[in-house]
């Protein structure tokens, strides 16, 4: 079997992590498995990295700034040594270490001089997290005397656009290259050690993937080379019913479908990124696994096209914090046309992530969720759009609210159903704010307070009795 593993930066947080997951790939390799592997950067280093880039565009001390590339040399360093007893692959990996963190110094150097940190060199500057774990992992596999090779993700043939911090994919680039570069080294009998998170433009310009970049890595040289299977090693064993530290009594989820688990992923939960699974969904012949890299014996959560019905009605429950509603009114909306359009277009100049919609029957209303991140440039952007307008007579927003989202097949064509939902919310005095439900019936969302969100989450988890093992 072709089989594509990612490990995330909680899965290699330290040397002796880093030996963990080498055996648990060699576990792989024995079964005579193709094995790629993607890998994220230490847990940390690049909100370190970012948080520098940052500070050398202000001012920093040249003290300072080295400082800062020798302690990330020793965190490294130190997992290397913790994890590969093999002197001269651990000299190799040494050297390399040096020279990556030397580029980045000088990436560094050139922010601080010019006093600019464009998109372009903030993407540059935190692929150097993944450049260091990569070779790191490479050692640590090789020491267990597996014929191993590390590359960039760029470097396996991953190409996107050049929009900056959150890149797209170029497919049939994409697919061709990879096809070209790993296919053969995979016959010739090698595993495959990738960064993760990173790519480049046609003109071979550094990019990153945004949010779930390691994960939509992997999905994508998955789908290239026709993978039969991808495994998510986490640090929680499979698809948990809601976040364990809301829930202590959170269960493990056994399957799920794609769109189950889309839904999960769009409202909160943090196993996988929405944008990773509609490669597979397109697909439906590559098996996704979701795995503990600390209980590798665990089974963990599938997630395939289609599950068979369980008991359980609804599957998860799911949180969204750090979001913000916008609200659109006015009663010369009604009839309006047009009017839908240019608040939608507003939303897409302030370059805003729309996470849910609703609309009074009445039409006078128009209540938009977005990342709090986004919620006042988005609020700015929307007055100055109806400024000379007189049919908008309010705009205001919240950035205490959260999105609280009900997940399962199941919920499809069963009644009260909603009654349940709200029924159980309201016994323990959370006032909901604003409610949606897509047409496909696999969701029930809503928004409450933020400060109501955790107590909205146990309610619901015990309405539908999701602490119970599901079969």
């Amino acid at each position: 079997m072709r089989v594509v593993h990612k490990f995330g930066g909680r899965s290699i947080g330290n040397g002796s992590n880093f030996g963990h997951v080498a055996k648990i790939i060699y576990s792989f390799v024995k079964k005579n498995d193709e094995v790629i592997i993607l890998v994220s950067a230490m847990a940390g280093v690049t909100d370190q990295l970012i948080e520098c880039a940052e500070r050398c565009q202000k001012e920093i001390k040249k003290d300072t700034l080295r400082e800062f590339i020798q302690n990330l040399l020793k965190k490294h360093l130190k997992a290397a040594e913790e994890s590969i007893d093999d002197i001269s692959i651990l000299k190799e990996v040494e050297q390399k270490l040096n020279e990556t963190l030397e580029e980045l110094e000088r990436v560094l150097v050139g922010i601080s001089l010019l006093k600019e940190l464009s998109s372009q060199a903030r993407d540059k500057v935190m692929s150097f997290g993944e450049r260091l774990s990569t070779p790191i992992l490479w050692g640590a596999v090789k020491n267990l005397d597996i014929p191993a090779l590390y590359l960039t993700g760029y470097e396996a043939g991953i190409v996107t656009d050049d929009r900056f911090g959150n890149a797209r994919p170029i497919w049939n680039i994409s697919i061709e290259k990879i096809q070209q570069t790993l296919s053969p080294l995979l016959e010739q009998g090698y595993t495959l050690i990738i960064s993760g998170f990173i790519a480049e433009t046609e003109d071979g310009i550094i990019t990153t993937l945004g949010r779930g970049g390691t994960d939509y890595s992997a999905v994508i040289i998955a789908a290239a080379i026709e993978a039969q299977e991808i495994i998510f090693w986490k640090t929680t064993s499979g698809v948990l019913t809601t976040d364990p530290n809301i829930e202590p009594n959170a269960q493990t989820i056994p399957s799920l479908s794609y769109a189950e688990a889309m839904e999960l992923a769009y409202f909160g939960a943090k196993i996988l990124h929405p944008k990773c699974l509609q490669p597979v969904m397109e697909r439906e012949n590559i098996l996704v696994r979701v795995k503990n890299t600390f209980k590798p014996d665990a089974e963990g959560s599938i997630i395939v096209p289609v599950t068979e019905q369980v008991e359980n009605v609804a599957k998860a429950v799911s949180v969204l914090f750090n979001a913000g509603i916008i609200e659109v009114g006015g009663a010369e909306m009604i009839g309006t046309p047009g009017i839908a359009a240019r608040i939608f277009g507003a939303f897409e100049k302030a370059d805003a992530n729309v996470i849910m919609i609703s609309q009074s029957s009445s039409e006078a209303n128009i209540s938009v969720v977005v990342n709090r991140s986004d919620l006042k440039k988005t609020e700015k952007t929307l007055k100055e759009t109806f400024a000379h307008t007189n049919y908008i007579k309010y705009i205001r927003s919240e950035d205490d609210i959260c999105v609280i989202g009900v997940v399962g097949e199941g919920l499809k064509g069963t009644p009260g159903v909603a009654a349940k939902v709200f029924q159980s919310v309201a016994q323990k005095g959370v006032n909901v704010r604003m409610i949606a439900q897509g047409s496909s019936e696999l969701n029930i969302s809503f928004v409450v307070k933020e400060k109501d969100g955790a107590l909205a989450v146990r309610a619901l988890h015990e309405a539908f009795e999701l602490g119970e093992k599901i079969n």
